[in-house]
């Protein structure tokens, strides 16, 4: 989908990209194959080729940190299908946002196989975990930007590579999927084990919580697995929203 979109390119705002998209130009090569395009003259038009082969290379190059500079963050998630096996899907867990201490408890990795779990205290590695990280072009959250990624940047600068986030919040509600992750599982019939759907937000800090006082794995474990099911239904949830807004797109290019 990033190929279908123009809105990295200057001056470009959502109608003029529809106003393409209505003419024919659905994607990258029929802008370069037009040699008039209504609405843009001569010279921007040249400009414009000019960064569309720009884009296209660091593209092909794998370079979607380029992307992160030029492209607006709500639209991220058309490099979600070209950057799909090297998409790691994030979800942290803190002590909370009230106290003066603010700290991860946990954090949850799922690159579509393999989950990695570091915990306080236990495994916590951020020389690893920056390793892990670096390997990957796109990272996937829900509502990370407001929370997951400014959190971290603040404990940790530098731990994140600079690369695109694509928060999957940012379309959901295009898709009317209202509410936070649990809500869109919940209306997509995505069900958790029993012991685990029953908890929420505040549950995951009361279960580390009781894990610190009472020193009993139980609850670590159950903590863990409940981080374990975010990231891991947050690909399928992921994965459900691009697919619905390429049929919309292709249904109709007015997104």
């Amino acid at each position: 989908m990033i190929q279908n979109t123009f809105l990295f390119l200057e001056r470009v705002k959502r109608g003029l990209e529809e106003s393409l998209w209505q003419q024919g130009i659905r994607d990258w090569d029929s802008f370069l194959n037009r040699e008039k395009i209504a609405g843009i003259g001569k010279k921007r038009k040249l400009y414009y080729d000019r960064k569309i082969l720009e884009a296209r290379k660091a593209l092909y190059n794998f370079d979607s940190s380029y992307f992160k500079k030029i492209l607006p963050s709500s639209e991220y998630y058309r490099l979600y299908d070209f950057f799909k096996e090297d998409a790691i899907f994030l979800d942290i867990e803190t002590t909370g946002l009230d106290q003066k201490n603010d700290d991860i408890t946990l954090i949850g990795l799922f690159n579509g196989i393999d989950t990695k779990t570091m915990i306080k205290g236990i495994n916590f590695d951020l020389k690893g975990l920056k390793k892990e990280l670096s390997r990957y072009k796109l990272i996937v959250t829900f509502n990370g930007a407001s929370f997951d990624v400014p959190f971290i940047d603040k404990l940790y600068p530098g731990l994140l590579p600079d690369i695109p986030n694509f928060d999957v919040k940012t379309i959901t509600g295009r898709l009317e999927l209202k509410g936070g992750l649990k809500e869109v599982e919940k209306t997509l019939g995505i069900r958790r084990k029993r012991i685990i759907e029953r908890f929420y937000g505040g549950d995951a800090l009361r279960l580390w919580r009781m894990y610190r006082a009472a020193g009993d794995d139980y609850y670590l474990n159950l903590l863990v697995e409940y981080n374990e099911e975010d990231i891991i239904n947050l690909k399928k949830i992921a994965e459900f929203c691009i697919e619905k807004m390429k049929s919309k797109f292709n249904a109709c290019p007015s997104l």
